[in-house]
């Protein structure tokens, strides 16, 4: 589904230590993986420089990627000063990557805008999708289980879906990156549909049995055609309040990572409406895959 990879490190997210899984990485059907770590500019600002000795370092922790690499995958190693943003696009473009790999910290909206988020960043200017990940899970991953995370990357996508144009669209760009793989990485997807109101369990009279009927023959209709391009699909539809339900369908299901969509991360909007796909990223322990619109 996904076989260029930029990942992004800092070294305090977790996602260097993916530099000794090349071997697993490609075995979920990765065939280039860029490492990349980027050296703030110092001094003065009229005469910025860049940290000789910090990029040498940098470079040196990487350089293990290329140690032990399978027939048939390219790995690069990219130490670079400057932009955190403006170098990951440049990049990103540079080697034709088709997914961003990035570790962001849980935080709220509030102290995002005051302080700025790289990931968010880059949803609003990437244009190929983002996959984001909890510093505190990657570095807290025993060798045995970051082994079979990267294995199974991209092995099963849980899909917020409300009938709405970003959920199809949404839908529509994980059928045509299925369609262009020929690695068969995803093996299957779950479809959730949250109708607000009413208990998770409990359908109360607060909760229309019309749009539940109406959630239940879209996603049949989903799942069917899901399962045309070889894809295990199944569904639910659920009550509640709709972060709420997706976290918890994520802990109750053996899910890869979330999938979503937005016209709205990142921007003076959510300040008064606070867009689903912003709080799920901001509040996911499981990673998230971000496909800009």
């Amino acid at each position: 589904m996904f076989q260029r990879l930029l990942i992004c490190t800092d070294f305090v997210d977790g996602l260097n230590r993916l530099v000794n899984f090349v071997p697993s990485l490609a075995e979920s059907g990765i065939k280039q993986i860029v490492f990349l770590h980027i050296v703030p500019l110092s001094g003065d600002k009229a005469v910025p420089r860049a940290d000789e000795d910090a990029i040498k370092t940098a470079r040196d922790r990487l350089s293990v990627a290329t140690q032990n690499v399978p027939d048939g995958v390219d790995v690069h190693v990219e130490v670079q000063a400057g932009q955190h943003v403006e170098r990951i696009l440049s990049t990103a473009s540079t080697y034709k990557c088709d997914i961003i790999l990035v570790g962001t910290q849980s935080r709220s909206l509030l102290t995002e805008k005051l302080f700025g988020s790289t990931a968010v960043a880059l949803c609003n200017q990437a244009k190929i999708p983002l996959m984001v990940f909890r510093p505190q899970l990657l570095s807290t991953y025993m060798v045995g289980e970051l082994d079979l995370r990267c294995r199974n990357l991209f092995r099963y996508f849980l899909i917020p879906y409300d009938g709405s144009k970003v959920a199809d669209f949404l839908v529509e760009q994980i059928k045509q990156r299925v369609k262009n793989s020929s690695s068969g990485a995803l093996k299957q997807c779950l479809l959730c549909w949250v109708v607000e109101g009413g208990g998770r369990r409990d359908l109360s009279a607060l909760v229309s049995a019309e749009a539940s009927k109406t959630a239940k023959t879209k996603l049949e209709a989903l799942q069917a055609d899901m399962a045309s391009l070889g894809l295990e699909a199944n569904y639910q539809v659920l009550h509640g309040d709709r972060v709420l339900e997706i976290l918890m369908a994520a802990q109750e299901y053996d899910i890869s990572a979330i999938t979503l969509s937005s016209d709205s991360v990142g921007k003076l909007v959510e300040l008064s409406v606070p867009s689903f796909a912003g709080e799920l990223i901001r509040r996911s322990w499981h990673p998230i895959i971000y496909f800009p619109k």
